[in-house]
């Protein structure tokens, strides 16, 4: 695989990791990258870029709409109330990926992100989230794959707040991850159609 932008099927110029499947190609013109906001949508997120870990970003792309029907629409709300009886659910859903630490991770930050609703209000998550975007006047676009790190200062402590806030199986690598799907940082690679 090319570590510069390359031009796709349609000769569209994207990141080289976007070329690997139509569904990619998808994602990243009309998702990555692209800001989003509101505690639903960063909390679906932080939990898909959770359930990645580990496993190819296609893997969980295409069981999105299962993890959607899984998780209530990622409503915290609902999650928050999941008991044992939904984990046995979830671990017999094929239409996820199936890993009881991940499945407990997203009930848990469920339950977190309730709370931190119940004491800062609607759009906590995204407020908290939004605190650690980092100021991209100056930051060079990156022209290579090698110039995307998997972490950051500002991931760091991203991942350090949701900790104190009752998150989990979110480290540093996870918190960029989720920076970079939800838009705080353009990792489009300099020459890419989508920067």
């Amino acid at each position: 695989m090319s570590r510069e932008a390359a031009h796709g099927p349609d000769g569209t110029p994207r990141c080289p990791w976007a070329l690997g499947s139509a569904d990619y190609i998808v994602y990243h013109d009309s998702e990555w990258g692209r800001p989003v906001h509101g505690d639903v949508a960063l909390y679906e997120r932080l939990t898909l870029e959770g359930f990645q870990s580990g496993l190819s970003w296609l893997t969980i792309l295409r069981k999105r709409d299962g993890f959607r029907r899984a998780f209530a629409g990622f409503e915290p709300s609902v999650v928050a109330e999941y008991d044992e009886s939904d984990v046995a659910r979830l671990l017999d859903d094929t239409a996820i990926v199936r890993n009881r630490a991940k499945v407990n991770a997203a009930i848990t930050n469920a339950r977190a992100l309730s709370r931190l609703r119940e004491e800062e209000g609607d759009g906590a998550l995204d407020r908290l989230i939004w605190s650690f975007a980092p100021d991209d006047d100056g930051r060079p676009a990156p022209r290579t794959l090698d110039d995307v790190p998997a972490l950051t200062p500002e991931s760091t402590a991203l991942a350090r707040a949701l900790k104190r806030r009752g998150f989990v199986f979110v480290g540093p690598t996870t918190a960029y991850a989720t920076m970079q799907a939800a838009g705080l940082v353009n990792d489009h690679l300099a020459g890419c159609a989508h920067r």
